[in-house]
């Protein structure tokens, strides 16, 4: 009899052990979902056409950049756009293909053209 009260409370124990890993288990995916849509949220989704004029970023390591260096090259020219999020660019000399996360829109510089606007005198009250 005390064989078989140890037997069923150690089955028990096992029972136990085996819930206790499927709760971490389920528990561990539902932490995971939730960060991976946190970090989902956190990319832009950006959209580029063809033709459009973009800036590369460029990733490479460099210790010692210097002061005010920019990290974004070109402006490069978008030759074609695939579904994948990978864009071909177009520079002077070749073309290429690169991630579009790596790419932010090019806008154009301000002219510096002086333009004069005549204020009128505030009234005298």
């Amino acid at each position: 009899m005390d064989l078989n009260r140890a037997s069923m409370k150690r089955f028990l124990y096992l029972n136990e052990m085996k819930e206790l890993r499927n709760d971490a288990y389920i528990n561990s995916n539902i932490a995971k979902q939730r960060l991976k849509r946190w970090h989902d949220q956190l990319v832009s989704h950006k959209q580029f056409q063809k033709g459009q004029r973009v800036l590369l970023y460029d990733s490479k390591l460099h210790i010692f950049p210097g002061k005010l260096k920019s990290r974004w090259i070109g402006p490069f020219t978008i030759q074609e756009v695939y579904s994948n999020g990978v864009v071909e660019l177009l520079s002077s000399i070749r073309t290429f293909k690169v991630n579009g996360q790596r790419l932010k829109p090019f806008l154009k510089p301000f002219s510096k053209d002086n333009e004069e606007i005549n204020l009128l005198e505030p009234h005298q009250a």
